[in-house]
């Protein structure tokens, strides 16, 4: 492996470019609690003892090969990495086969030590990618059948394949009884809608393809978590977010008895498009809109011929003079101590555009509106 290279060609990397390619050869610390481990363990030692006793009983042992060293190498992925696609049955079964017989094909076929190791490995790979079971101890059976010619033959690969049959099979009943789900799905489900959050199936898609490395991880499980992590950033930045924290305030009202054309000031001179309509007491029965005042004034604009000849009969509806013949009621209020993300759902689905804030004692001490709870997602979104 070579250094990093430097920013000026010719050049020796400095000792901070030296760090940190040092750095990289760091251990990543293994994220599971000491069960996980002891269940990694024990379902190791079973596996291959399951394998031995299954070899023994069935008489191969004294027919090499009835043991193959990379079948330790298999059984670390189905144990301890059930989920990876690596791991699945298809790849072990037909990975491991079929590079033992890439291997014995390439020892019987060229002389040369050094490039039949060379061969069998690259071409156990190939024809793995091929066939979609793609399996790292494949290289190490086909490596194996190349330096043990004498026992590596074709009709090896019955034992071989028997092998490896008991080790899926022990791996699917241990996986099981330990909570761990093996075989792993690995196909999508079909789905017609954009997936929820900041990324689509589309942006993980053209994201992998743009990546290109074999990932240790199935698609689908890789944007699960990608979606868990953006869910948790999300309850990080709004989850404690509480309505007293993007409230407007102080809130500007009118009282029941508050004539329209006094309102209707009071919201051009302040630019609001809402006035919570309060009690003597402070209490919120109601809240007048901009649009509240829009249908008043268009009451007569779209008014048709039946509606004509009704008004001409029945006479013209007295208008009201008052906000309280105005004002809907009654309205939808929140507590100043509720959580923002509470707020989702009124604004989205039930249409409403202004929330009256109040306190434990129902009295009024701010207001919410949708370009408010906006701005918060807004910026909850881009602080992520």
């Amino acid at each position: 492996m070579s250094l990093p290279p430097s920013e000026h060609p010719g050049t020796e990397p400095s000792p901070g470019r030296l760090l940190t390619w040092l750095r990289l050869f760091k251990p990543a610390r293994v994220r599971i609690n000491q069960r996980e481990r002891w269940r990694m363990v024990l379902g190791l030692a079973l596996c291959i003892a399951v394998v031995a006793v299954f070899a023994h009983r069935l008489g191969m042992a004294s027919a090499p090969p009835w043991m193959v060293a990379s079948l330790g190498a298999s059984a670390v992925l189905i144990i301890a990495l059930p989920s990876s696609p690596l791991a699945q049955p298809w790849p072990v079964l037909a990975g491991s086969v079929l590079s033992y017989l890439v291997g014995v094909a390439c020892a019987a076929l060229v002389p040369n030590l050094s490039v039949a190791s060379g061969l069998a490995v690259g071409l156990a790979v190939a024809a793995m990618l091929a066939l979609r079971c793609l399996h790292p101890p494949g290289g190490g059976m086909a490596l194996f059948a190349v330096l043990h010619p004498h026992e590596s033959t074709l009709a090896g690969a019955l034992p071989v394949g028997l092998n490896v049959l008991a080790l899926v099979l022990a791996g699917i009943v241990f996986n099981h009884l330990t909570g761990r789900s093996y075989p792993h799905q690995q196909a999508r489900a079909p789905s017609t809608r954009k997936e929820a959050g900041t990324f689509s199936s589309d942006d993980l898609d053209a994201a992998l393809e743009h990546y290109n490395q074999v990932l240790d991880v199935s698609r689908d499980d890789l944007e699960g978590l990608l979606h868990l992590a953006g869910k948790a950033a999300f309850q990080r930045t709004l989850g404690e977010l509480r309505c007293r924290q993007i409230m407007s305030t102080p809130v500007h009202t009118v009282l029941a008895e508050t004539p329209l054309k006094d309102g209707w000031a009071l919201m051009r001179k302040h630019a609001i498009k809402a006035l919570p309509v309060v009690d003597a007491d402070g209490a919120v029965i109601g809240i007048v809109t901009m649009a509240d005042f829009m249908r008043l004034a268009n009451l007569d604009v779209h008014e048709g011929m039946g509606q004509r000849l009704r008004t001409l009969i029945l006479g013209r509806p007295q208008r009201p003079q008052q906000v309280q013949g105005l004002m809907t009621s009654p309205v939808l209020q929140v507590r100043a101590d509720q959580h923002v993300m509470d707020l989702v759902p009124l604004f989205s689905d039930a249409g409403h555009h202004h929330i009256p804030v109040v306190d434990e004692a129902q009295q009024l001490v701010g207001i919410i509106t949708q370009s408010d709870l906006v701005k918060t997602l807004a910026l909850a979104v881009t602080q992520r």
